[in-house]
């Protein structure tokens, strides 16, 4: 029983480690895969001094032969093209101030997967005009419905106030509340009416067919149009870059921390090991076995019961993991708006971290052979007379 229990220890020490690494996991590469495939694409270009004030006349100059150009890209999955101008929404009830995206609704709809995050209406109809799509967290905050009639307002590239009055034609809600709150989307022709800069747009949106091709292709575009600005999404969203080492971090300290539960577990049986066998161990010392011998004979039996567990804990996490993998585990009902605060999906796919395993291994191993160090000093100053007499 002693035996079973150090190695159910130490299988359940590991499982629990590789969960934790798994989940960790799994919520990163979902929200990397968010900013990515639901708002910044792998690369964008704009003019290199667009985005210090966001200037309605910094456009992309001959922006249409470009995009016509890196599609040609075999790496570039699919470009899409934004007119951006921050702005005022308005209606009966107050106002807020917003980003105006001017889309072309096909190429949106490859870049952003805007179609996918309606909830209500049907989104941009051929046969109507000044229709506008905005996120649940701002038509609740403005009151707003399937319908409704609001005001925007921008400033154009001479510098005038312009207002043009557009209709509710879809609500949308993404896994980024915050954004939701922020941007409105209506048609790249109508924005570029309101801001008079006729074909042009501020934005070249750029999706890979691979993640890995990233840096390839970056610098591909920086080098064929070297005045303007090429940047990836880890330069656009640099609170998701660090985000994934800031989890990482956390991921060890939690890891640490199951460690040091199973450090104690493993110490507390083992000394009970030694102690009920007080009488055994001072036979064998009499009888000529020297502490040395002693001291490897209990490292080495805690040694075997922790390789003995660690795959029985490496195996049950393993179909774990594939299991909801492949199923998901779904938060929506413990903290969907928190979650959705910070730009998160509320299912999640846990990932087996293979990556880690070893370490995670040697972290294991390593963990069990220092905590039976006290339970083999313990045994070490066991007298042979005194033992034989217990």
């Amino acid at each position: 029983m002693r035996s079973l229990v150090i190695m159910l220890s130490v299988a359940i020490g590991l499982f629990a480690g590789i969960m934790v690494l798994a989940i960790y996991k799994g919520v990163m590469r979902s929200r990397i895969k968010t900013v990515i495939y639901a708002e910044t694409g792998h690369i964008q270009i704009h003019d290199t001094s667009f985005k210090k004030d966001y200037e309605p006349g910094f456009t992309i100059r001959n922006g249409v032969s470009i995009v016509n150009e890196i599609q040609k890209y075999p790496e570039i999955k699919t470009v899409a093209t934004r007119t951006i101008t921050m702005g005022m929404l308005s209606t009966t009830t107050g106002s807020s101030g917003i980003q105006i995206n001017g889309v072309i609704p096909e190429q949106e709809h490859l870049a952003s997967q805007l179609n996918q995050k309606i909830n209500e209406g049907a989104g941009f109809n051929p046969n109507k005009h000044h229709e506008v799509l905005i996120g649940k967290k701002l038509a609740k905050k403005m009151k707003l419905q399937m319908g409704s009639k609001l005001v925007l307002t921008c400033t154009d590239s001479s510098n005038n106030i312009i207002a043009s009055a557009f209709r509710v034609a879809a609500i949308y809600e993404s896994d980024n509340a915050p954004l939701d709150e922020k941007n409105v989307y209506i048609r790249q022709t109508e924005l570029n009416e309101m801001l008079g800069i006729g074909k042009e747009f501020h934005e070249i949106v750029v999706l890979l067919h691979k993640d890995e091709a990233l840096e390839q292709v970056e610098k591909k575009l920086k080098d064929q149009y070297p005045n303007y600005l090429t940047e990836n999404w880890k330069i656009i969203s640099p609170e998701t870059d660090l985000m994934v080492g800031t989890v990482d971090i956390t991921s060890y300290i939690i890891m640490a921390i199951i460690l040091f539960a199973l450090a104690f577990g493993i110490i507390n049986t083992m000394l009970m090991g030694i102690l009920e066998r007080t009488k055994e161990i001072g036979m064998m010392m009499a009888l000529g076995m020297n502490r040395l011998k002693l001291f490897i004979l209990v490292l080495m039996e805690t040694f075997f019961l922790t390789i003995t567990g660690a795959p029985i804990g490496l195996f049950i996490s393993w179909g774990v993991t594939g299991y909801y993998n492949t199923h998901g585990i779904n938060w929506s009902s413990r903290g969907k708006e928190m979650m959705s605060s910070f730009g998160f999906n509320t299912t999640i796919y846990p990932e087996f971290p293979d990556e880690k395993i070893m370490m995670t291994l040697f972290f294991v191993v390593l963990t069990a052979m220092l905590s039976c160090i006290y339970p083999a000093m313990k045994a070490l100053k066991l007298k042979p007379v005194d033992a034989l007499r217990k």
